[in-house]
């Protein structure tokens, strides 16, 4: 068997995902490069095909800063994942994956309209849009911690990561979590 790796260094094989609601979701198959270029964009639910480190990537470019520089946020997530294996001396792969599992939202609020009148209503979240969720708040975690900060964008995404995937509220993507969450309670 080939042994499956992403960047170059770390290993596949064994990363679980623990969440059986969103093992569909997160994919980890590994490609030479981290660029599928869109490939799947042509069907629904196509972005269950890309790799879900691609996908985190993808987000790192949303800010106005890092549009359109996936070289420069892939040496990011790079340097990342290489602070993550050397601080916890685990797989930053894995620790991504329990990251996503802490930081997946199961329910959040919409707004129904009766008659004139908008009330809010606790509803699931699909597996789907918990993994998108999860990835988006990581990755605007750690470029607003990076924000007007001396410390380095790679050591903020680095520390997202890890506080996250400890379940810590420390992480700004358990907190969004939580406060949607206790939002959608008070909403049931």
């Amino acid at each position: 068997m080939v042994d499956l790796k992403i960047l170059g260094e770390y290993a596949i094989n064994e990363v679980q995902v623990h969440d059986e609601g969103l093992s569909k979701y997160i994919n980890l198959t590994s490609n030479v490069n981290l660029h599928s270029g869109g490939r799947f964009s042509s069907y629904s639910a196509g972005k269950r095909n890309v790799n879900t480190v691609e996908r985190l990537l993808n987000k790192l470019m949303r800010s106005e800063k890092w549009t359109g520089k996936k070289y420069s946020a892939y040496r990011v997530l790079k340097e990342a994942f290489e602070l993550i294996a050397e601080k916890t001396k685990q797989n930053p792969v894995q620790l991504l994956i329990n990251a996503i599992e802490n930081a997946a939202p199961r329910e959040e609020v919409t707004r129904l309209k009766y008659g004139g009148i908008a009330v809010p209503k606790a509803v699931d979240v699909s597996p789907s849009r918990r993994v998108d969720v999860a990835l988006r708040n990581i990755a605007i975690g750690a470029t607003n911690a990076s924000f007007k900060s001396k410390k380095a964008i790679a050591n903020c995404l680095a520390d997202e990561i890890m506080n996250a995937a400890r379940n810590d509220a420390s992480s700004f993507a358990v907190n969004k979590k939580e406060e949607i969450e206790r939002i959608a309670a008070s909403a049931r």
